[in-house]
């Protein structure tokens, strides 16, 4: 019986181009090889999820309805490809916040674990089996106190990034 697989990619810097407080479609530029990276790593048996900080909401910038729309838009875009996001996790909270109900020091919010491991447990996926492509250290660190190997992207073609990562990791299918 074959385990089960999981890639856990950041979203601003992995799969687009990072522009501060992203919340408009017609704003989202691709990260070159992004889409075609999703597809290929479900060719190779994973399942793959987005796990991303979101603190415009806590600022007030946009709502979490509006980081949900992107999301499903981002879904439809990457399905266009041959590509399949199982899931979006993302974390709306920041201490301090201007939006009171956000101003929260929780759990999942990247470097803290909670969102990895959250998937890890809706997917049933051993950490040994999971890796993580963030372009920030403290999307590593997070992926390391999950107990998941964590890799810094910083920038290129992200389908030769993760291609590398899952032959180095021997993850990929036969």
């Amino acid at each position: 019986m074959t385990e089960k697989k999981l890639c856990l990619l950041d979203r601003d810097g992995v799969l687009n181009v990072d522009k501060a407080y992203l919340c408009k479609t017609e704003d989202v530029e691709w990260v070159p090889g992004s889409r075609e990276a999703i597809a290929w790593l479900n060719r190779q048996g994973f399942q793959v999820v987005v796990v991303t900080n979101q603190s415009g909401v806590a600022r007030g910038f946009f709502t979490e309805d509006v980081v949900r729309e992107l999301h499903d838009w981002m879904a439809a875009e990457v399905k266009k490809s041959g590509g399949e996001i199982a899931s979006f996790y993302y974390c709306p909270h920041l201490p301090g916040a201007a939006v009171r109900q956000y101003d929260v020091d929780c759990d999942c919010r990247k470097p803290k674990p909670g969102m990895i491991l959250q998937a890890l447990n809706d997917f049933d996926v051993k950490p040994c089996n999971a890796f993580l492509a963030g372009d920030s250290p403290r999307d590593v660190e997070a992926a390391e106190a999950a107990g998941v190997k964590g890799f810094l992207y910083t920038g290129g073609n992200l389908l030769d990034f993760i291609q590398k990562i899952v032959w180095n990791l021997k993850l990929a299918e036969d």
